[in-house]
């Protein structure tokens, strides 16, 4: 689904599938057996929760999906001092704005991207005995 609306994330299903597994919470959509919707929030426990991606596939959109699953995850970290989201597009800006979220006045994104070489398509690896467990 990642590859449905051009996130490089996509070019790589290992660490993807990795990173999901070891998100604080990972919410999605589902339309029968087709993964149509997914968020996901890393968070620590009390103060934070950053929603890291938001996103539903194409065929899906204008259906109020990524609004709903923003409402229910707004709602599970109600108790947080901060939820804070990055859209990558400030055209989505207005999308969050529009559940409660506001342009962070003296903030900005910064990152460090590295360019790697994408993984096979051969699906996610599963030797490492940690994936799903927290240390």
């Amino acid at each position: 689904m990642f590859l449905s609306v051009n996130w490089t994330s996509g070019n790589y299903p290992e660490r993807l599938y990795r990173a999901l597994l070891l998100s604080s919470t990972v919410l999605t959509a589902w339309d029968g057996e087709r993964l149509v919707g997914l968020i996901r929030v890393l968070d620590d426990t009390a103060m934070l929760a950053q929603i890291h991606y938001v996103l539903v596939h194409p065929a899906y959109h204008g259906q109020g999906i990524a609004g709903h699953m923003l409402e229910l995850i707004k709602e599970k970290y109600r108790d947080f001092l901060y939820i804070e989201a990055m859209p990558e597009d400030k055209k989505n800006v207005p999308f969050y704005e529009k559940h409660g979220f506001s342009v962070m006045e003296k903030g900005v994104a910064i990152q460090i991207w590295h360019d790697l070489e994408p993984e096979n398509e051969g699906g996610p690896e599963q030797s490492d005995d940690r994936i799903g467990e927290r240390e």
